[in-house]
Formats: structure tokens, C-alpha cells, sequence
């Protein structure tokens, strides 16, 4: 199926970048979030493809525009600690919201996504907003349960017992910002709190590993992660 896609706005000042499935639907919802670069090429071209696998997916501007370069670490990071996890929650209450407006889409089937930044949001969301999602894929999350975060965020162990829908998580291990000793506690954390998760570590991949347009980019593990959430999304969004 092919999809389109466009800028939308959510309202209350938040766009997003909107994927709508072939067909009149409704179709199940995927919320995606960003990695700290902004909504780039790479996420509209994620936000088509989940749209072109039958997803009414939205993809919200948390960053209000702005884009970083991959090598503007400075930039990124910058931006990443000015923003703030209770907003970005609302945000995506907004874009549900805005979502069940559409004849097309069925936010009651909905699954959330993301990478890096995004990964800790989709941990967050799958928490914070359990009500609203049926299933989470969070891809090399930062600042889910290491020691100390390195930009000052809240670790998120302690909002397991909130969780509600299974939740997919994609590593590599040779991920210099999440050791393998935090895989350890978040694995131990899920376990111990009793709710369902996956956990997936590829050998000899590093941070980032699912966009082409990095160096650290890995087809295998990329293409392995997202048929198999794919496949996970159209199981837990059937209905």
C-alpha cells in the first residue's frame, strides 16, 4: 500500500508529520518520536513507511522546526535538555487527540515508537499515557536506567509498575551511551515490576544503528528491528 504524507497542525501550536495509510481504514496509530536531530529526511521517511505498512502514523515536531546536523552534537544536545518531559507527554495527548478527528485512523488501536531521545519518550509514554497505547518499541532509549543520566534527566525504572502494554527494546552493544550494565538493571527492573517486555541486543552494532544516513548505520539490525515491530504492532493493534 502507498501511503502520503504532509505537514498537519495538531494545534495548540504543535505540527506533526502526518502518514496516511491507502484506503479509508480506520486504521490502527503509530506515534513516533524523534531522535535529537529534529524531524529530518530520515523520519519523514520513516513516518511513510509505517504509513505505506498500513499505520496512520504521526510524527510530532517536539523540536518546533528545528533540525541539527548529525555532527552538531552540541546543538542537539542543547536542545534535547531544554525540553521537558511533561510537555512532550501533553504533545502527544494533543496528536492522539488530533488523531481521532481523522475518519481514517483509530487512536484506540495505537502504538508508539522511538530512537534514542525518543526511545526514554516512548519508555515514558508507554508509562505516563498506559491507557492510551497498546504496544511500545523503543529503539537504543538514553536515559531509561543508567546510574546517573549524563544530560541531568529523570530515570525511569521507577514508572515500570504503571506500564500496561508490552514494550519491544532495540540495543546494540557497542552503544557507548547505554552500557550493558544498564541493560542489566532496566531487564531486572521489567522483570521484578512483572510486565512483558523483549528485549534485543545485536552484537557489534553501536548507537543509531537504524538510520541510514548515520555512520553507525547497521542494515541487518535495522531492517531485523523494524519488520519485527512491524509484526508486533499488527498483533497488539488488531484490536
Amino acid at each position: 500500500m502507498a501511503g502520503s504524507c504532509e505537514w498537519v497542525d495538531v494545534g495548540g501550536g504543535l505540527r506533526g508529520y502526518y502518514g496516511k495509510p491507502e484506503g479509508p481504514g480506520p486504521h490502527p496509530c503509530v506515534v513516533v518520536y524523534i531522535e535529537a536531530f529534529g524531524v529530518n529526511d530520515h523520519f519523514q521517511k520513516l513516518t511513510q513507511r509505517l504509513a505505506d505498512d498500513g499505520f496512520a502514523t504521526i510524527t510530532p515536531d517536539i523540536y518546533d522546526g528545528e533540525i541539527y546536523a548529525y555532527d552538531d552534537l552540541d546543538g542537539a544536545i542543547g536542545k534535547l535538555k531544554a525540553l521537558d518531559d511533561d510537555t512532550v507527554m501533553n504533545q502527544t495527548e494533543q496528536c492522539l487527540d488530533w488523531l481521532s478527528g481523522r475518519t481514517e485512523a483509530d487512536p484506540s488501536r495505537a502504538g508508539v515508537t522511538g530512537f534514542c531521545m525518543g526511545g526514554r519518550y516512548t519508555f515514558l509514554a508507554n508509562a505516563q499515557l498506559a491507557s492510551r497505547f497498546k504496544g511500545a518499541a523503543s529503539f537504543y532509549g538514553g536515559g531509561i536506567g543508567p546510574k546517573e543520566d549524563f544530560v541531568g534527566r529523570k530515570v525511569l525504572l521507577d514508572r515500570i509498575p504503571e506500564m500496561q502494554a508490552p514494550i519491544l527494546l532495540w540495543y546494540g552493544s557497542e552503544d557507548q551511551s547505554i552500557q550493558p550494565d544498564e541493560l542489566g538493571r532496566i531487564a531486572t527492573a521489567m522483570a521484578e515490576g512483572k510486565r512483558e517486555y523483549r528485549m534485543t541486543c545485536f552484537p557489534n552494532v553501536g548507537h543509531g544503528f537504524f538510520c541510514e544516513d548515520r555512520a553507525s548505520y547497521d542494515a541487518y539490525a535495522a531492517e531485523t528491528s523494524y519488520k519485527m515491530t512491524v509484526d508486533f504492532f499488527r498483533t497488539q493493534l488488531a484490536s
